[in-house]
């Protein structure tokens, strides 16, 4: 599994390549257990024909700023 994170100004991305083989339930369980455990939302979930499968994943950024 391939995991890849970028950040804009307002969310943060992360892209998961699953190996071949993976089933769409074990896709499923880590996905739904990655958004319940570190706020992370489904963006986009491709399957390709030669059964490759990706995810994007987001959330967004919060930026703290110091008050004086």
């Amino acid at each position: 599994m391939a995991i890849s994170t970028a950040t804009t100004p307002l969310w943060e991305y992360r892209d998961i390549a699953f190996p071949l083989g993976t089933s769409r339930e074990q896709v499923r369980q880590l996905l739904t257990r990655i958004a319940g455990t570190e706020r992370w939302e489904l963006q986009v979930a491709v399957e390709y024909p030669d059964g490759r499968q990706r995810a994007r994943l987001r959330r967004k950024v919060y930026r703290v700023t110091r008050m004086s």
